[in-house]
């Protein structure tokens, strides 16, 4: 079964309403106001069905002052089924519906004149003539043109035709993308609860399935689904679609929101685009405010123009859109933007990047023109770029590349086998951030190492703090993966670094090896050694650390380290004290090895640390010998 949506357009009172119902059987006004005063105000909803072949219908407002409404309806339609009555001919908007519908990308349609009764044959001839003038150079100029009569039912079944010839050339959407559909009713229902509908623009949703309503945030499951009031298991891109939410008060959500699955869709305050004014709008000024329409969602938005300081009717230019609300967009999503005083439709555009960087206009925007033009590798490949040191999840560019998930799959999979691309942990990165990365590590690294010569190598913990931007795991990951890099447990350094001595440190290193050697048990401490030697503190630890790494001392604690040959003597003591006894005092360690009690504590708490002995109360029982 295929699934196409047709919205009507075109001015107020032409007869879009009773066109749908000519066609349906279904009235799409549906609100007491619409009946009581014949117009419609908001969205209507009907279908129609062939062989194969389903044809949803939204029914959108003429009226001015509820372009906005008619806008919450034409994001996902396929086709526009353009309504002129006969007895009016073209009207203002008329014009700003068409105009609306070609910003927004729409590509198939169907001229209908309406109202044919009220007329005589000769006047529809001439509203004919006008049309073709009016939809030349626009996406309608060469669209079939039918006359029909809601009244009488003349051309109707003629017009069904069409309508269902324009569908089946009309591409389907793709069900295997990220699910995606902006909600434009909330109601509920007795014995249900809150029920959402809207048209699903990507992917699927079933039964069952935990969802997202975003911006908002709240995950719900899904109760069942409904299509053209028919209950149905999986729901498709291109289809009506009603879902019934677990849990949800109708109150926490509204027109504007989105459906998808969790964890693969942001909400963005800023958008990368390409907006383009209508030749009959006035100039648009960098940093203009105007009203911003995407999918169902309205908000404000200040536009920030690249490259010029202000956009002429009918030019184009890259811009980054700063949303006063946040809103729920993909990449290649089209948008409306309108005046804010006289509120009147000026132009629309092309989502380029969901989520971009803050750039200021004085940064390099070659990026827009990959953006616009490139294939999905390229686009993908600067995407990857332009999230830097920080990555970016491989799921997270499934959503911006909007493309089906096999395809984006595909194309990271030739940048990685091109070597363009990292993938660790399901982060991506570009070669040239790696590169990057690893002459910053490098550098960082050598210039730790010129300064500090005598220590094995940077804490781990200092050198991450350098690159936090890059997630923990990630990051040693990356590390890994570079050659020159040695990490050593906690400290990090250069494969072809050795920590190394001046002249003068040599000479201190062996006093303090002479000195520690006939101090034996009773070393003195690296606060002493510095006072003995007139050096810094840090200068005695340099050489106390890498002498214990030669294996020449053995580090006791933090502040005392002993000649390695008078700590063998004492584990060789301790070791003949436990053939007759398997526990031992303080005292009795004392008395064993000749020391004081300064020293008996921290050599007791180091072979505790070694498992040599185990506290038990005030005793030590030895666990070797």
């Amino acid at each position: 079964m295929r699934h196409v949506i047709l919205g009507t357009a075109g001015h107020i009172d032409h007869g879009k309403s009773s066109l749908v119902m000519a066609l349906t059987g279904v009235d799409p006004d549906r609100l007491k106001e619409e009946k009581e005063r014949g117009i419609t105000i908001d969205l209507g909803f009907a279908d129609l069905r062939f062989d194969g072949l389903t044809v949803g219908i939204v029914d959108v407002p003429g009226h001015e002052r509820l372009i906005k409404n008619m806008l919450a309806g034409a994001g996902g339609i396929d086709i526009v089924l353009f309504a002129i009555a006969a007895d009016e001919g073209v009207m203002p908007q008329s014009r700003e519906h068409l105009a609306i519908c070609n910003l927004l990308g729409i590509r198939a349609g169907i001229v209908v004149i309406t109202k044919t009764d009220l007329v005589e044959p000769d006047i529809v001839e001439v509203v004919v003539e006008e049309v073709k003038d009016f939809t030349a150079g626009t996406f309608l100029d060469g669209a079939p043109i039918i006359a029909v009569s809601s009244k009488s039912g003349h051309n109707i079944d003629k017009l069904k035709t069409q309508i269902q010839i324009t569908a089946l050339l009309t591409a389907p959407k793709s069900p295997d993308g990220i699910f995606r559909l902006p909600i434009d009713r909330v109601f509920t229902l007795k014995g249900f609860g809150t029920v959402v509908t809207g048209t699903a623009i990507s992917g699927r949703i079933s039964a069952d399935d935990v969802i997202e309503i975003l911006p908002s945030g709240i995950r719900t499951k899904v109760r069942g689904l409904h299509s053209h009031n028919m209950a149905v298991k999986t729901g498709l891109a291109g289809q009506r679609i009603a879902v019934n939410l677990q849990g949800v008060d109708k109150d926490a959500i509204k027109r504007g929101d989105v459906v998808t699955h969790g964890e693969t869709i942001a909400a963005t305050d800023r958008l990368n685009a390409e907006v383009r004014l209508l030749k009959t709008a006035k100039q648009l000024k960098n940093r203009a405010s105007v009203h911003f329409h995407a999918g169902t969602s309205e908000t404000t938005a200040r536009v920030i123009l690249y490259r010029v300081e202000k956009l002429m009717p009918g030019e184009s230019a890259f811009c980054q859109l700063r949303l006063k609300q946040p809103v729920i967009a993909m990449a290649g999503d089209r948008f409306i933007i309108r005046r804010l005083s006289p509120v009147d439709t000026i132009g629309g555009g092309l989502v380029l990047d969901p989520t971009p960087p803050l750039r200021r206009k004085k940064d390099d925007d070659a990026f827009f023109d990959i953006y616009l033009t490139g294939d999905i590798m390229s686009r993908l490949a600067e995407k990857i770029k332009d999230s830097t040191l920080k990555g970016i999840l491989r799921k997270k560019l499934y959503a911006w590349a909007v493309q089906d998930i096999a395809i984006t799959d595909k194309a990271i999979e030739t940048l990685k086998k091109n070597g363009l691309v990292t993938e660790i942990n399901e982060t991506l990165f570009h070669s040239l951030s790696i590169n990057q990365l690893h002459e910053a590590v490098i550098t960082h690294l050598r210039s730790y190492h010129h300064r500090n010569p005598l220590q094995s190598g940077m804490s781990k913990e200092e050198l991450r703090w350098l690159f936090k931007q890059i997630d923990v795991k990630v990051f040693y990951k990356i590390l890994s993966t570079f050659n020159e890099v040695i990490i050593d447990k906690e400290l990090i350094h250069l494969n072809d670094f050795r920590p190394s001595l001046t002249q003068i440190d040599e000479g201190i290193k062996a006093k303090i090896i002479d000195t520690l050697r006939l101090s034996e048990f009773q070393p003195p401490s690296k606060e002493e050694l510095a006072a003995a030697f007139s050096i810094k503190e840090k200068q005695a630890e340099d050489i106390l650390k890498l002498l214990a790494k030669e294996g020449i001392l053995v580090r006791i604690n933090d502040s005392l380290y002993v000649d390695k040959g008078a700590y063998d003597k004492i584990i060789g003591i301790v070791m003949e004290f436990a053939k007759a006894k398997k526990e031992i005092t303080v005292s009795e360690f004392r008395e064993i090895i000749g020391t004081t009690r300064k020293y008996a504590l921290p050599f007791l708490e180091h072979l505790d640390g070694k498992k040599i002995t185990m506290r038990v109360g005030s005793m030590r029982k030895i666990l070797v010998g």
